[in-house]
């Protein structure tokens, strides 16, 4: 009910005013109908009680006359009830606001409590700042064309202004077309989405603004809750408040995730179109938008025809927008008719690159930065090796029994230029040239045959190619047949199991350790018989650098492929330097090893590789139930292995002298080509001073100085091998060979230099005198036994700290003699710390006979060169034994 009261009906009103009521009710007689027809009872309440506070007491007032009481009701009854409808009606409006009113304030503080519940969580803003991106590892080819790039993104960051104007334009029309006007939050987005989430009952889409994503891509974890919704607008204004808009879209753009392990707009525009962000196209841009609701769904290698649907959908909402026109947007888009989008396929090169990655701590530590990684991978070659290799598999792979490939291509320095980890980098990213270990079979045999030579041995040695035990151990050649007795040159080259086990016995397969590792084998490995079988697994990569020696003269080398590490703003980090191991084989025996070599490639079981117009050696390898099949080749420019098998060990039909061949032939033919042809190290001293131990021709051994207690050594020319009078030019430090007739430096043949690169890592001494060599020792001088020797004295060197003080080396075993007491004189003497076995003048020709399984001494072969004058005819009676 609609009615007031004066401040003077209120109990305990002022006296003063008594009369006041009575004078309204005198005036009010007129509208007395109208009055009382509103308050109904509550007139005569006030009526009867006259003033409050009046004196009059109580008692029941008296009733009015009946004719005074009911006019009014007739004349006023039905106007006065509209007018109580009406006042009902606006309380209950006014009602409404207040109340509604009233919510919303409880509203905005239960708002601003939960703001500030979950932003008191936040550590304080004078602390936020914006993470540091995880640095990019940018890998260049040898040309500077990008390989990869490598890093929890992918790909390096790009700035805002370095991108065509359609690529920023693409994100806001799609994600946020109100991002140039919002503070961070949009009320206006907030309220359409929660529109739309009441008409469909149901969650229809995202509300977060650019900045949001950043702000949680930033600071927050990917949960969705009420307070990680909160945190992210609390921070989201932050950003707008300390970053321009500008600023914000490219943190955006370097930081969302693409899919396929692409992190930013760079990285996204090189995994799925092979080209910089500066460089995308109005459709590339638009597909890599659209991509960003459900990267996995959307994009392009995994869902092409979503992806197409998607970049319609952003260049229509480009148009929309007006950041291009509609003929633009129709010019941009792929039919929706096209099954798939043409997309870059990540190649052998990314092997490379993984492989470059792992490297990277070790060169230069912990990466903070972007950084470009300067690499020695010539593309083409790489190119060149990958479709050698994934032809092969593709065309043999089937009707052989194989599924994978492998191959190592370097320069004979240990430069890599090609490296292929498999077929498909797609399917699989392990890299079968680097990581797998697998066994090299045949392949392994030359550091065999390279310790027998070094023992004293040579290529037309002869031995028995017969069955044989030895502890319960008795190797077999793979055709099942045998030869008798064959030259060492013959067993190599034909891969006769028998002639390496036994040369294997025989030179200890320690030393045969001890060999590979010198040349380049940094795989463990255990000393047994069947080492020289090739039964120890390696790596293509070590075995393949192992064979560099051969073709670069006899230099181990130290497989690379970093040139450079810099930063981004070109600060150098890394730079790789020449050093290397030094000579690791001695030339004579090089150029005996290397005349094996090429007959196995000539007539063995290499025969079937070509290389029109260059001389090359090689060798095959085949494992057990042909698991494994391998060729190593080299010539004097590069040095090139190649791999074929399954990763499940399963066994195949192929040898090393088949497909693996014919991948390198292929590869190489084209890696030569434009090249002119340069012979492999013959080992020749032509023209050389060289130092020669004194061999006594009756028993063998070198003749020891009874002076000093080392091997005699006699100075050589090195190409008729007459020995020749030497000084020591004061001057240069230099041994010169003397004319003994004049007196004066004899022409045409060149002084051994006493500063060259050293041949061994670590300090030098002198064994005769134990103090250091301060000097370099010429790389062309070693013993027979691939020991140092010191070109002014003719004695071996020796590491100063080899766990036996500076003892002299025994020129039998090559080992630290022992210091022991002579129990008859009392005195000191160097004695040998091994028991000496017989060996034999490296002039001399050897046999092997079978002998229960030990090598007896040698008998002398008539004419052994006599046989090799002619030597087709031999080789061919070989090809008849064993066929191919």
């Amino acid at each position: 009910m609609d009615f007031r009261i004066s401040a003077d009906d209120r109990v305990g009103g002022p006296p003063k005013r008594t009369s006041k009521p009575q004078a309204r009710a005198a005036k009010g007689q007129r509208v007395e109908p109208s009055l009382g027809q509103s308050v109904g009872v509550f007139v005569d309440d006030e009526r009867s009680g006259g003033p409050i506070g009046g004196g009059a007491g109580g008692g029941k007032p008296p009733k009015p006359p009946r004719k005074e009481k009911k006019e009014p009701r007739r004349g006023k009854a039905e106007a006065a009830r509209p007018k109580k409808r009406r006042s009902r009606s606006g309380g209950f409006l006014m009602g409404l606001l207040w109340w509604g009113f009233v919510a919303c304030l409880w509203g905005g503080l239960a708002v601003i409590g939960v703001i500030v519940y979950y932003g008191a969580q936040l550590p304080s803003s004078n602390t936020w700042a914006i993470p540091e991106r995880p640095p990019n590892i940018r890998i260049l080819a040898a040309d500077g064309s990008l390989i990869s790039n490598r890093g929890q993104t992918g790909g390096e960051a790009v700035t805002f202004r370095e991108l065509p104007h359609y690529v920023p334009a693409a994100f806001i029309a799609s994600e946020d077309r109100r991002f140039m006007s919002h503070f961070g939050v949009d009320p206006i987005g907030l309220a359409s989405v929660a529109l739309e989430m009441l008409e469909a009952r149901g969650v229809t889409r995202g509300a977060s603004t650019l900045t949001q994503q950043v702000a949680k891509n930033l600071f927050l974890t990917p949960d969705q809750t009420l307070g990680r919704k909160v945190q992210e607008a609390i921070l989201a204004i932050w950003l707008e408040q300390n970053f321009s808009k500008e600023e914000i879209l490219e943190l955006y753009m370097n930081r969302v995730y693409f899919g396929a392990g692409a992190t930013g707009i760079e990285a996204a525009a090189q995994t799925y179109f092979g080209v910089s962000a500066r460089n995308l196209s109005l459709g590339q841009a638009a597909m890599l938008v659209g991509i960003l609701p459900a990267p996995s769904a959307y994009n392009p290698k995994a869902n092409p025809q979503r992806a197409i649907e998607r970049q319609r959908l952003v260049l229509n909402l480009m148009a929309q927008e007006g950041y291009i026109t509609r003929e633009e947007a129709d010019a941009a888009q792929i039919s929706s008719d096209q099954s798939s989008v043409r997309t870059v396929v990540a190649g052998s090169e990314s092997y490379v690159a993984d492989w470059v990655e792992s490297l990277m701590t070790a060169y230069i530590g912990e990466i903070s930065d972007d950084v470009v990684v300067q690499t020695t991978i010539d593309w083409k070659m790489q190119k060149d090796a990958e479709f050698a290799v994934r032809e092969a598999v593709a065309n043999e792979g089937p009707k052989r029994g194989f599924t994978q490939g492998a191959l190592v291509a370097m320069d004979v320095d240990g430069t890599i230029r090609a490296m292929v980890g498999g077929v498909d980098y797609q399917a699989s990213q392990y890299n079968r040239a680097v990581t797998a270990k697998r066994q090299p079979g045949s392949a392994f045999k030359p550091f065999v045959y390279l310790a027998a030579l070094e023992k004293g041995y040579t290529p037309d040695t002869l031995a028995e190619d017969a069955q044989f035990e030895y502890n319960g151990w008795s190797p077999r050649n793979a055709s099942g047949k045998y030869a008798g007795t064959v030259t060492l040159r013959q067993g190599l080259a034909y891969s006769l199991n028998t002639i390496a086990g036994r040369l294997a016995i025989d030179v200890t397969p320690a030393a045969v350790i001890d060999v590979a590792t010198r040349m380049g084998i940094s795989s463990a490995m255990t000393p047994v018989p069947s080492i020289g079988l090739g039964t120890q697994e390696v790596n293509l990569l070590e075995l393949t650098s192992a064979y560099a020696p051969f073709a670069n003269g006899g230099n181990g080398v130290i497989p690379n492929v970093i040139t450079k590490i810099t930063s981004k703003d070109g600060t150098a980090l890394y730079e790789a330097s020449n050093a290397g191991p030094g000579r690791v084989i001695d030339p004579h025996v090089l150029a005996q090893m290397n005349d094996m070599l090429e007959t196995a490639v000539e007539v063995g079981t290499g025969r079937g590789a070509n290389l029109g117009g260059w001389q090359f050696g090689g060798k095959t390898g085949t494992s057990q139930e042909s698991r494994d099949a391998v060729f190593v080749g080299y010539t004097s420019a590069m040095v090139t292995g190649v791999w074929l098998g399954n990763d499940d060990n399963k066994g195949t039909k192929l040898s090393g002298g088949n497909v693996p061949v014919a991948i390198w032939s292929e590869f190489m033919t084209k890696a030569h080509a434009g090249k002119s042809p340069v012979q492999i190290p013959g080992g020749s001293y032509a023209g050389q001073v060289i130092p020669q131990q004194l061999i006594d021709l009756n028993t063998g051994q070198p003749i020891i100085d009874p002076a000093t207690g080392q091997p005699q050594v006699q100075y050589v020319d090195g190409g008729t091998g007459q020995p020749v009078q030497t000084m020591v030019d004061p001057a240069t430090g230099q041994i010169i060979a003397i004319d003994p007739s004049t007196g004066q430096p004899m022409q045409g043949i060149a002084p051994i230099q006493s500063a060259n690169p050293s041949i061994q890592s670590g300090q030098m001494v002198d064994a005769a005198t134990g103090l250091p060599v301060e000097q370099f020792v010429d790389a062309n001088q070693f013993n027979g036994g691939g020991q140092a020797i010191d070109p002014v004295t003719g004695f071996p060197l020796q590491d100063q700290n080899n766990g036996f003080g500076q003892a002299p080396i025994d020129p039998e075993t090559g080992m630290p003699m022992m210091l022991v007491v002579d129990p008859t004189t009392g005195q000191q003497v160097w004695v040998p710390s091994a028991p000496l076995a017989p060996s034999q003048p490296v002039q001399n020709q050897q046999v092997f006979v079978d002998n229960n399984a030990q090598f007896a001494p040698p008998a002398p072969v008539q004419q052994p060169e006599q046989v090799y004058e002619q030597p087709r005819a031999q080789r061919t009676l070989m090809d008849l034994i064993f066929g191919e």
